[in-house]
């Protein structure tokens, strides 16, 4: 093959200069020869079957789950001239707000923000501002309101804010259910579709299934003020309400190609 090809072309001797060129050009006409053979082979086949049908579906179940965890958060906050003074006096408010709620059984505390800083207002002379706050979590709703309303009455602090949440429990267990209904109803609409396709079968592709919850129903709580002289606690009123939790279930019906039989 070699020497017919090179019998062709002209000036071809059996020279050192001439192998080397001989050789390229053997090269060259071989891999164009083979380049229609490649494309060829690449072809896709008029024969083949097309793919099968891919339909992504969507299922969510969703359920109301009643709040069981309240958050309390209070602050001591105190103002004076001297900033240590004002220090000195929320410190001991906090330290005697944290062993009376460190006594409350079922309730957690901790501390949560420290501020200090100096106000200047005109006609009054400059003071130190110094507020510190503690949260307290529980399940205990009554045992929860009892200690806030002694915490403002006894010890002076007001409140910073209040909410609701599901505990980790009531939620694992909420989810674990919906989970399994939504997933029933994806399975329900994934063989519909495959039917309206025309399709007898059907198979599960890429799914996935995610969780979500959102506070749906506010709570009515009476305005934080600091307690009125002479002690007293203030009642604080308030509803837990309720948590939407919502399990989503989206993926890939893969239609069987083996169609079903014409009524």
């Amino acid at each position: 093959m070699t020497l017919a090809i090179a019998a062709t072309l002209p000036n071809c001797r059996a020279t050192p200069s001439a192998a080397p060129h001989r050789r390229l050009v053997v090269a060259a006409l071989f891999a164009c020869a083979t380049l229609p053979a490649a494309g060829r082979a690449q072809a896709p086949s008029a024969d083949a079957p097309p793919r099968e049908p891919v339909v992504t579906v969507t299922a969510s179940a969703s359920t109301s789950v009643p709040n069981d965890r309240l958050r309390a958060s209070l602050r001591a906050e105190a103002d004076h001239p001297s900033a240590a003074t004002a220090a000195a006096e929320v410190n001991g408010r906090i330290n005697r707000a944290l062993a009376r709620a460190r006594g409350a059984a079922g309730i957690t505390v901790q501390t949560s923000g420290y501020s200090s800083y100096q106000v200047s207002e005109r006609d009054r002379p400059a003071r130190w501002r110094v507020s510190q706050s503690i949260t307290l979590e529980g399940r205990d709703f009554a045992a929860m309101t009892n200690l806030v309303s002694a915490l403002q009455a006894d010890i002076g602090l007001v409140i910073a804010g209040i909410g609701f949440s599901v505990s980790d429990e009531a939620q694992r267990e909420a989810e674990d259910a919906l989970a399994q209904l939504a997933i029933r109803q994806w399975q329900e609409r994934a063989a519909r579709a495959a039917k309206g396709l025309g399709f007898a079968n059907w198979r599960p592709g890429r799914v996935s299934v995610q969780a979500g919850g959102e506070l749906r129903s506010p709570y009515p709580m009476r305005a934080a003020a600091a307690p009125p002289p002479g002690g007293g606690g203030i009642p604080v009123a308030f509803e837990a309400g309720t948590t939407e939790i919502t399990v989503t279930v989206t993926g890939e019906a893969v239609a069987d190609e083996r169609k079903s039989p014409a009524r």
